[in-house]
């Protein structure tokens, strides 16, 4: 993986934030402790489907009664997601996730995005 460092400029900068303020996203199975969402994003889709261009699996962790911690995963199909010139797309595509189904709690974030592919933790 390129680990380089790169400026964004401006122009990638405002494409990626409105990429990901179109973003939407449906629901596809909910449990007790588990959501499903089919992410829907503008130019992507799932290759095999010409769906939805990924999804976000939301896991809740209880400890108690008021404790709780979230996994998050999220999983790009489109592999044009994958490019290295697209990490700082994932980037925001995943955070906008984040702030959207998960809001403020804590949360563990797994992204699998071919090279994109990353860890973060979010903590409030």
């Amino acid at each position: 993986m390129d680990h380089t460092i790169r400026d964004l400029n401006p122009e990638d900068l405002k494409r990626n934030q409105e990429i990901a303020s179109r973003m939407t996203y449906t629901k596809n199975f909910r449990s007790a402790t588990a959501e499903e969402w089919y992410v829907f994003i503008p130019g992507f889709t799932d290759p095999g489907t010409g769906g939805a261009a990924g999804k976000a699996i939301v896991h809740y962790n209880l400890y108690g009664n008021r404790d709780m911690f979230i996994n998050t995963t999220v999983i790009l199909d489109d592999p044009a997601l994958f490019e290295p010139e697209h990490f700082q797309l994932v980037y925001s595509i995943a955070d906008e996730l984040v702030n959207r189904l998960v809001g403020y709690a804590d949360t563990l974030l797994s992204v699998h995005a071919g090279a994109n592919s990353y860890n973060a933790e979010y903590k409030r």
